[in-house]
């Protein structure tokens, strides 16, 4: 069986039964109304039922395919790009702080569409307005190297 929308149905399926079975544990009822597990209780619940329809209908419709979702060519390159710049932001951000892991990040992104030094200038740009509105502004702690930055 090579349908795509059975694995995710199914995907689905076993997220949504996390999701209802560690509900299970929260109270449904506080004292002062609905209680902590009522949202994940419903939410999962709705999470199997549709996965079940959508498991139904893609039995009877036509056959979706991997490869006929994933993007090809430059599109490709492009969400690769997107991830490897993402899983680059997360290794190096604890070494070398928000402000150059961000920039590096968003450099590699930016350079695709831009000429470096329109590339640089943008991502500098960005994050910088990014580290005042929430590291300055709103005083939200972001991970900084040892410079503060």
């Amino acid at each position: 069986m090579k349908n795509l929308g059975v694995y995710m149905s199914l995907f689905f399926l076993i997220f949504g039964g996390i999701i209802f079975w560690q509900s299970l544990s929260m109270d449904y009822y506080s004292d002062y109304g609905p209680g902590p597990g009522l949202l994940p209780r419903w939410a999962g619940g709705l999470i199997i039922v549709l996965s079940l329809l959508n498991i139904v209908l893609s039995l009877k419709k036509e056959i979706i395919k991997l490869g006929d979702v994933m993007p090809k060519g430059e599109g490709a390159i492009n969400v690769l790009t997107c991830m490897g710049s993402f899983v680059i932001f997360m290794i190096i951000v604890p070494f070398v702080g928000f402000v150059c892991g961000g920039i590096i990040t968003l450099f590699i992104l930016f350079k695709r569409g831009y000429k470096w030094y329109s590339a640089l200038g943008l991502s500098s740009l960005v994050i910088l307005i990014i580290f005042f509105v929430f590291g300055v502004a709103l005083d939200i702690p972001l991970p900084v190297n040892q410079y503060g930055w």
